[in-house]
């Protein structure tokens, strides 16, 4: 249990008078900032007389943990994050919730702040700063960020377990359809993989609502988006899909949050969370759904019938658009099943190019954002790029539904290209008179011979896949850059537009994150992020061998003599770029310069890796190097580098790593240089430092 918060102590010269603060500190990319604001916050807290204890949740995992006496003796927390931290441990205490560049640049106003922070209460969503910096997108967005994150390993189980069951258990029966032998080892695989895509709902829906309405939303959320992907419930064919589960989350989500503020008797407020929110919420959005949303629903599927039944005589191509289009919008949701059934509904009368026209538009969609993920791997995270191979897999066997997790974090991007990549494929098949004899899509069912006109089959997947590719990486890169045009948006721990900082990461969320807002500049986002082999520290890194100079190397061995400059004779950035991918040329591992370079300046495109306090530390996660390798240089003068703070660039260092590389050894050493980096007397040593050995044996200090 924690002990209420009393008024702040005065700060006297006793030990029972010193004031005693606690701290978390986290980023979307949990690398640099996340540890560059536990400094800051540290040194402020020292100058001053004042204990203060730091956890960092970081994405090598939470450090210097937080435990219960440490809480029970605090006299206030702040908590310096763009992501969600979890605080039902910090109950009775007075709790700053701030942005964590807030907590790099004014953490002695947070100090002060925090003695006069509102107590935290049990159940109470996390105050937001009420000051600038830090600022954070809409809790709308990254609850909805929250329930795709954990639901993509449902998503990636459930369909490769399905996919795997179909290739090597399944076959066409003359009967119509895919067919898995009942009692089969195959058929057992499948069903396990269908209990992952019947959670996949209901999973996105709670943990919407749990990034809204905290713990008492869970149930709701998950409930009701069980009930939206349940027709049957509101006398629907096909139930809402994962649009459904939006919408439940989020009206899940504000009604617990709604019945949170009524006030209620003393003796009933202990079994709110637990007993009396979640049943009022879960009824009460049960019954909504079913009895208001549900009708529409059913009403949409059946006049949709009605209508594409009346087209069967008009143009194939006409036909086959129109097929693709609904195919693709909502994946597995009313608009999917009504085309679908359709289609499946036309292979008994002998009519089969109807469901061969939605055959070629089911792969498209989770083909067309696998490719995506990989002609522009800058505009994706890491798990997304994860997932989208994945979802590749799963599009080769019709499984449509591996697109979801892209359409649901950017659906005014991704559906749009998905519509449009399903039309072109719909309208290929009919015009070419493709006929499919089984209720399914996908080359799966091709290669078993379910399809008639194999070639032109193909034809029409592999040009609608290519369209829905083109067109998100063009939508996606264009709505990213409008953003950038309104404001700084990669942030100083706030994510940029490649990482939307997922909510509920404090409590177990997979990683990610997203926040844009007005902010200082972050070292890393997730798609250029640097992954190095890992290594044990001092040592150097394979391929570091060739080097003469291996032995004096710091950082892992991956910066040497060769790579340290005491005079940068650059004057912009983009030369500055230049003269550094020149520089970690010198050890031979650099197979082509000027793709280091434009690598480089891509991901400054993003937002600045200036990160204030005189310090840059551009980076390139590239094959234009062989093995991962840093660079050191000074500059005299300064280089703008846009950080937030309008200082320029002094001390500037360079990272590249090939693609391939892996480990997470290049995040502790971006962890520790960020730390020591914010320690002025550390910063003041580099720059006195008269040559390059000095440097290094100043370098050495970061371990």
């Amino acid at each position: 249990m924690t002990s209420p918060a009393g008024p702040p102590p005065t700060g006297g010269g006793s030990e029972q008078q010193r004031l005693k603060l606690l701290a978390v500190t986290a980023c979307p990319t949990g690398i640099a900032h996340t540890y560059m604001a536990a400094e800051k916050l540290a040194q402020a807290a020292a100058s001053r007389g004042i204990d203060m204890k730091v956890e960092t949740q970081g994405s090598i995992g939470a450090e210097n943990v937080l435990d219960d006496n440490d809480v029970s003796n605090a006299d206030g927390v702040i908590i310096a994050a763009d992501k969600d931290v979890d605080l039902s441990r910090f109950v009775g205490k007075r709790v700053l919730t701030v942005g964590v560049a807030e907590g790099i640049h004014h953490p002695e106003q947070l100090i002060e702040r925090v003695r006069s922070a509102p107590v935290h209460t049990a159940g109470a969503a996390p105050a937001a700063s009420a000051s600038g910096g830090g600022k954070e997108r809409s809790v709308a967005y990254k609850a909805l960020m929250n329930g795709v994150s954990y639901m993509i390993p449902f998503v990636v189980v459930g369909g490769l377990l399905i996919a795997i069951s179909l290739s090597l258990g399944g076959h066409t029966d003359p009967s119509g359809g895919l067919v898995i032998p009942k009692d089969s080892f195959w058929m057992d695989i499948n069903n396990i993989g269908v209990i992952g895509f019947t959670l996949m709902v209901p999973i996105l829906s709670g943990y919407i609502a749990y990034a809204i309405g905290d713990r008492p939303a869970l149930v709701p959320g998950m409930i009701g988006g069980w009930i939206a992907n349940t027709g049957d419930l509101y006398d629907s064919k096909a139930g809402a899909g994962f649009i459904g589960a939006i919408v439940t989350g989020f009206l899940a989500g504000y009604l617990v949050l709604w019945i949170k503020k009524v006030k209620v008797p003393k003796f009933v407020q202990p079994i709110m969370p637990i007993i009396v929110i979640p049943i009022v919420a879960t009824t009460a959005l049960g019954l909504f759904f079913i009895y208001v949303i549900g009708k529409p629903i059913s009403w949409v599927f059946e006049h949709l019938t009605d209508w594409l039944s009346g087209m069967t005589g008009t143009s194939a191509i006409l036909l086959g658009a129109i097929l693709g289009l609904m195919i693709a919008f909502d994946m597995g949701g009313p608009v999917n099943k009504t085309a679908f059934l359709f289609g499946t509904g036309l292979i008994a009368t002998g009519n089969q190019t109807v469901m061969g026209m939605c055959a070629a538009a089911i792969p498209v969609m989770p083909l067309g954002q696998g490719l995506a993920t990989l002609i522009r791997r800058r505009l994706y995270t890491e798990q997304e790029r994860e997932t989208g191979l994945a979802a590749l897999f799963m599009g080769c066997f019709g499984i449509s539904e591996g697109a979801i997790p892209f359409a649901a974090a950017r659906p005014a991007q991704v559906i749009p290209a998905n519509m449009l990549g399903g039309a072109v494929a719909g309208a290929i098949a009919g015009v070419a008179g493709v006929e499919d004899a089984v209720p399914h899509g996908g080359p799966i069912v091709a290669v078993l011979g379910a399809v008639s006109g194999v070639p032109m089959f193909f034809v029409a997947v592999l040009i609608g896949t290519a369209v829905t590719g083109l067109t998100t990486v063009t939508l996606v890169d264009v709505s990213e850059r409008r953003r950038k045009g309104a404001a700084p948006v990669a942030g100083l721990g706030v994510a940029g537009p490649l990482e939307p900082a997922l909510v509920g990461v404090g409590a177990g969320a997979a990683a990610g994150g997203a926040a844009g807002a007005v902010v200082a500049q972050r070292i890393v986002a997730s798609s250029s992020a640097p992954a190095a082999e890992t290594a044990p520290t001092g040592t150097p890194s394979a391929g570091a061998g060739a080097d003469a100079d291996t032995n004096t190397g710091v950082l892992c061995g991956y910066l040497t003599k060769r790579t340290v400059k005491v005079a940068l004779d650059a004057r912009d950035k983009e030369a500055a770029i230049r003269e550094m991918a020149e520089l970690l040329a010198r050890t031979g591992k650099v197979a082509d310069l000027d793709e280091l370079v434009a690598t480089a300046l891509r991901r400054e495109e993003q937002g600045t890796t200036g990160l204030g306090e005189e310090i840059a530390i551009p980076h390139a996660k590239t094959d234009a190097v062989t093995a991962p390798v840093v660079g050191f240089a000074r500059s005299a003068e300064g280089v703008e580098w846009g950080s937030l703070d309008g200082t320029k660039a002094r001390l500037v260092f360079m990272i590249s790593v090939p693609e391939a590389a892996a480990g997470d050894e290049h995040l502790r050493i971006l962890a520790l240089l960020s730390r020591r980096l914010m320690d002025p007397g550390f910063r003041e040593r580099l720059i006195a430092a008269p040559d390059e050995g000095a440097v290094l044996e100043v370098l050495s200090e970061v371990r």
